[in-house]
């Protein structure tokens, strides 16, 4: 699973996630791609069950990239503790995804796999997305 090989601080804010993508946001590698319409964390566990779903279906053959790294640490406090006493351990690690950003590229394979091989990806994230394609294929 994708995670940092080492971070400056240990713990972070939970932050909003707020505004558009400010980049990532056009196909750059592949021909086909998986857009965020809608924000939300992803967690490290979500990309790896949508790369395999993608790598899955596409039957190996083909390209996959993943447009985005979980590099936040989300801490939980263990269950049936009481409120107080500091913050609790990171758990996992996640990614904030703004609105238009580009999670998943794919190349070297027929549009309809691409496609189906993207919502079923969809399906496995928390998020509302959207099948885009280079400006040269017909939508």
């Amino acid at each position: 699973m994708l995670q940092p090989k080492r971070t400056r601080y240990r713990k972070q804010f939970k932050g909003r996630i707020h505004g558009l993508a400010k980049g990532g946001t056009t196909l750059t590698f592949g021909a086909y791609g998986l857009k965020a319409v809608s924000p939300n964390r992803i967690s490290a566990r979500q990309i790896e069950a949508a790369r395999r779903t993608i790598t899955r279906h596409m039957k190996r053959a083909g390209r996959v990239w993943i447009r985005i790294f979980p590099d936040v640490p989300i801490s939980q406090k263990p269950a049936e503790i009481r409120m107080g006493k500091g913050k609790g351990t990171p758990e996992f690690w996640a990614a904030r995804v703004k609105p238009g950003r580009i999670m998943f590229e794919v190349d070297g394979v027929p549009r309809d796999v691409a496609r189906k091989a993207l919502e079923l990806a969809a399906a496995k994230l928390p998020i509302e997305t959207r099948f885009v394609a280079r400006l040269g294929e017909e939508d």
